[in-house]
């Protein structure tokens, strides 16, 4: 066969194929539908388990069964996926009703993984085959091609209250997310049964039966007034917080408490152990110094973490501080994003109900169309015995007549007699007025002999009775909307009468936490830096005591206070700072922190020229040389900035600091590689902002650079040593700045 090579511009084959991949994530994996609020490998779970035959009232199967059925059949996008989904419709801690009952471990609210699927079983809850496998069995949902063309499944689950809702979903797709908060179950029949009854109604109406999120972790809505345009735009974000107590003590010995039994629905998972950790920081740091200890005594009876309080401590503050420092207060972006029609589409609350209604008007419609159906088939079959009792000697003496079955059958229905051995001719002529349908003449044949007893006859004419009743119900079902609402009402109720749960989440305008935080005590400590750029923060009494094992360890030392903030002048030319507060306060033992934890600074690129406290220099004036001696005065005042990182000077291409340092003297002298020197006084370096390159300070030979700066006071002897030999500064010619050097010998 001749190859076709097809032209195409290749920028609109990728802009096609992006779309096509992105439009598939969406609709076929990250984005549940409004119908049934399932993604597609949720869905899949629960028709393979319901395929599986795994009621409530049967026992529990391995769950590594269920996902191979459900991978082999419906999702073949790998275990681990499909094993992920069937846990979480197992977790009631994230879903507003759980979907499936698992049996063994299935994770915890703290994050800890399910067990591997070969240990844990599952089974379908009663919830589950009630509300969203129910009637499947009834032409009301339509099937497809499963993905290799062999099985059917599905295309929605004939789902009977607005999942979307209930369970809420969350879901990262191409270009788009969905995230939409669980609500309570009873508060969604009412809402259902409101927009039945006026489907003109608004969503702040809507607002007074759905009242709003109703987590599974409960917790407290914090913000009802955003409510209303939350749910009219299907966007928004939600204040959470945790439920906590103030427990003073009762006895001595004890402490006051604040013991939290409810936790914002983002906190499940990780962000426990993340808040505990973040409490006993604060409380490290002294943010919090009132806090004596925290505990997870989170079990089986739910969510209880006690944090104990030192004496005196004033509990309300700290936590309002909680509140305004870690996630016990957060909060849950809204976006109801789902699939309506094949396309996603946000959806306000009115809109998703409304989606729903006219969903539950489907299902009823193709489910009473199937039982109307049923029951005239079932109607022309009893009828046909009805009245085959009557003549039922007739009917005996012509099969007893017939030498074939299908002569017999063409005899009751078209009334042939030919081939029929009749005992009269009365007989004869009656048996040509038969005209039974096939499906009568079939049962005819197909009746036994027992239900000519006279009771079984009275039970058919009784059976016939209510087959009439339920055909004029449903033919009124089908033809009365008003009739319809009324059926699906009741189908609510009943839910709601078995399966209803009590709202778990209070919802309310709460005051924002109010937090002030305490002025941090100002004190004298030592800051000192090891060969291995460890800090370390150490009181002035311990440093005292042990003055010489600190000085021995440390590469630098500074005093400062507590609360400075600490400048790095590196040679790239930057200026790098860090808080002292961020440095912990250490015994001789600690290890200390990496400075690269705290700052910009990189170890691996950058040297340190100068390291000081801003209270130090801030008053001074900084002297900058590089290695091509270029040089200038900064006002130390030109690096207040709150930034972690700031340029400390410009530099020309290859050319680095060599040297940044308080210019407390009044002369200077630079010193090159090739043994070349210049002394000058300090008047003659100009003072620069710290964006300049500054001026040149000595004249150097080709390929030379600075590799020494001293700045002295020449009535002080300063004696250096430059290649080999011992030089007292003050005996060098002073020259100006920028001339020409002297070369030792």
């Amino acid at each position: 066969m001749a190859e076709k090579i097809l032209l195409t511009e290749f920028s609109d084959e990728m802009q096609q194929s992006f779309l096509n991949y992105s439009m598939s994530v969406i609709t076929a994996r990250a984005v549940p539908d409004v119908r049934d609020g399932l993604k597609p490998v949720q869905r899949r779970v629960l028709y393979a388990m319901d395929e599986l035959g795994l009621n409530s009232d049967k026992p529990h199967r391995k769950s590594a069964r269920i996902v191979g059925d459900a991978m082999g059949k419906y999702h073949p996008h790998g275990d681990s996926s499909i094993y992920e989904a069937l846990v979480v419709l197992s977790q009631d801690f994230k879903k507003g009703m759980a979907l499936v009952d698992g049996h063994g471990n299935f994770g915890s609210i703290e994050g800890d993984g399910a067990a591997a699927m070969r240990y844990t079983e599952a089974r379908l809850k009663k919830f589950t085959q009630e509300v969203y496998l129910k009637d499947l069995d009834k032409n009301v949902v339509d099937f497809v091609p499963n993905f290799d063309e062999n099985e059917k499944e599905p295309e929605v689950l004939p789902v009977r209250i607005p999942n979307f809702l209930l369970n809420g979903s969350e879901g990262i797709a191409v270009g788009m997310t969905t995230s939409c908060p669980t609500h309570n179950l009873s508060e969604i029949i009412d809402a259902m049964e409101l927009l039945m009854d006026d489907p003109g109604v608004t969503t702040a109406e809507l607002l007074k039966k759905l009242h709003g999120p109703d987590f599974p972790t409960g917790g407290i809505v914090i913000n009802a007034s955003d409510l209303p345009e939350i749910y009219e735009t299907g966007k928004g974000k939600i204040r959470l917080r945790g439920r906590a107590e103030i427990v003073p003590a009762k006895k001595r010995g004890e402490r006051d408490r604040i013991i939290i039994t409810e936790i914002p629905y983002t906190m499940i998972g990780i962000n426990i152990g993340k808040f505990l950790n973040d409490v006993a920081e604060l409380a490290e740091k002294k943010v919090f110094p009132d806090i004596y200890d925290i505990s997870n005594q989170t079990g089986k009876d739910g969510v209880r973490i006690v944090i104990e309080l030192r004496s005196g401590a004033d509990a309300e503050r700290i936590l309002n501080g909680l509140y305004k420092k870690t996630k016990l207060e957060d909060t849950f972006g809204v976006n109801m994003l789902c699939i309506v029609d094949g396309r996603p589409e946000v959806l306000s609350l009115k809109r998703i109900l409304e989606e729903n209604l006219r969903f539950q008007h489907e299902l009823n419609s193709r489910k009473y169309t199937y039982l109307l159906e049923k029951e005239k088939a079932r109607k022309e079959i009893q009828e046909g015995l009805i009245k085959a009792v009557d003549i039922i000697d007739l009917i005996i003496e012509i099969i007893r007549g017939s030498k074939k079955l299908q002569t017999a059958k063409e005899c009751l229905m078209t009334g042939a007699t030919a081939g029929i051995k009749f005992r009269s001719e009365a007989s004869k002529k009656q048996a040509e007025k038969l005209n039974f349908t096939e499906n009568q003449a079939q049962a005819i044949l197909d009746l036994r002999l027992a239900r000519l007893v006279g009771l079984e006859i009275l039970a058919l004419q009784e059976e016939h009775k209510e087959t009439l009743e339920k055909i004029a119900l449903y033919e009124k079902l089908l033809s009365d909307r008003k009739a319809m609402q009324n059926a699906i009402r009741e189908d609510l109720e009943n839910i709601r009468k078995e399966f209803a749960l009590p709202r778990r989440t209070e919802i309310m305008d709460a005051e924002e936490a109010v937090y002030e935080e305490a002025p941090e005590e100002e004190l004298p400590v030592l800051l000192s830096m090891n060969r291995f750029g460890y800090l370390k923060m150490y009181d002035l009494q311990v440093y005292e005591k042990n003055r010489e094992a600190i000085t021995e360890e440390s590469r630098s030392m500074i005093f400062c206070m507590n609360t400075s903030r600490i400048c790095l002048f590196t040679d790239s030319g930057l200026c790098h700072q860090f808080k002292m507060k961020d440095v912990p306060l250490s015994k001789i033992k600690d290890k200390g922190i990496p400075i690269d934890n705290i700052s910009n600074y990189d170890s691996s690129t950058e040297n340190i020229l100068l390291m000081d406290a801003f209270d130090n220099l801030k008053d001074k004036m900084l002297l900058f040389v590089t290695s091509h001696a270029m040089i200038k005065k900064v006002n130390a005042s030109e690096f207040d900035s709150v930034k972690k990182t700031i340029s400390a000077t410009k530099l020309n291409d290859g050319d680095k600091l060599i040297f940044v340092g308080e210019l407390n003297g009044t002369e200077t002298v630079l010193v090159s590689e090739g043994k070349t020197v210049l002394r000058f006084r300090n008047s003659d370096i100009s003072v620069f902002k710290k964006s300049s390159v500054g001026v040149r300070g000595m004249k150097l030979a080709d390929g030379d650079l600075l590799s020494a700066v001293y700045d002295f006071d020449p009535s002080v002897r300063f004696v250096v040593k430059i290649g080999g030999k011992r030089i007292n500064l003050a005996d060098l010619k002073l020259k100006k700045r920028d001339g020409k050097p002297d070369l030792l010998k």
